[in-house]
């Protein structure tokens, strides 16, 4: 099943494609030694992420046009928030990308963050593994835009797209230098509001000390909605992405992957519930410690 299904894959056979991304995510006997298998991907992989109504959704359904309309395969991968009830996917991004589901060229996945901490899905690092086996020109990931998922796209992404509003001037003040160091591009998206053009300034004067005389990190103007400012956008791209094939970033990048990986495949015989049991059990004693219960428990892991 597996052998057809990677061959089917690489022919670019998009019902094997959705049937092995969700046999991988359940974790179905014999995933590992299929992932094993893949052929090392080099399409690039494009994060784009930043704050609940910047319009990224929108941004990246211009993207899709303007890749689409040259001929390029494009895959996306829209991280929703899970559902409290069911952890499933919101499936807010399909709807707004309707007019690519049946395009030949285009593919669009919606996935549950399923209670990842990071805010992606935590089998990105395979799905992601899988659509560049299936030789598409392009893979967007779009991340649900809170906690630590514009820090943890960057793990992942060759090139990280942060977006931004002309209102988000107090929101940019506060951001964590995490973020700041991450972005390979700044969109300010929704750019006809006023005082468009004196955020851009400012955001522009505040990544000038992180320049430090190599490539300056890109501050772009789009419109998303009227398809404004995607061809730069595109252009940018290309260059951020040949920027990183020809620096050592691309191999921090790929060994992040390995350390996320390592991560958590070592945590994978962890049960929180089955711990919560235990410090129930554990905590009844006067001396209790933390951090002795905590070694304890890990010394008694099989």
């Amino acid at each position: 099943m597996w052998d057809q299904l990677l061959k089917d894959i690489i022919q670019g056979n998009q019902k094997s494609l959705a049937r092995a991304i969700s046999l991988v995510e359940n974790e179905v006997e014999g995933h590992a030694i299929f992932l094993q298998e893949l052929p090392l991907g080099v399409t690039p992989v494009i994060g784009i992420t930043g704050p609940p109504g910047a319009g990224k959704s929108t941004l990246v359904d211009s993207l899709i046009g303007q890749w689409a309309n040259e001929g390029k395969k494009v895959a996306v991968l829209c991280v929703d928030p899970s559902s409290p009830f069911n952890l499933g996917a919101l499936l807010g991004d399909r709807i707004r990308m309707s007019d690519w589901y049946n395009h030949p060229n285009v593919y669009i996945r919606s996935l549950a963050t399923r209670g990842s901490l990071g805010g992606l899905h935590p089998h990105i690092i395979e799905i992601t593994a899988i659509l560049q086996a299936a030789g598409f020109d392009y893979i967007i990931v779009e991340t649900v835009g809170v906690g630590q998922s514009e820090i943890e796209v960057a793990g992942l992404a060759d090139v990280t797209i942060v977006v931004v509003v002309p209102e988000a001037g107090d929101e940019v003040q506060t951001m964590k230098a995490g973020l700041m160091e991450i972005a390979d591009i700044f969109v300010v998206n929704k750019s006809d509001r006023p005082d468009a053009d004196s955020f851009v300034r400012n955001l522009r004067m505040m990544l000038a000390p992180a320049f430090n005389g190599e490539r300056k990190i890109p501050v772009l103007k789009t419109i998303a909605s009227t398809k404004e400012g995607i061809d730069d956008l595109c252009l940018a791209i290309k260059e951020s992405e040949m920027a990183i094939n020809n620096h050592d970033r691309k191999h921090w990048l790929m060994a992040d992957r390995v350390y996320q990986l390592i991560q958590r495949n070592k945590m994978k015989g962890i049960d929180k519930g089955a711990i919560k049991k235990a410090i129930g059990v554990a905590i009844q004693s006067p001396d209790f410690n933390l951090f002795s219960f905590t070694q304890q428990y890990l010394n008694d892991q099989p």
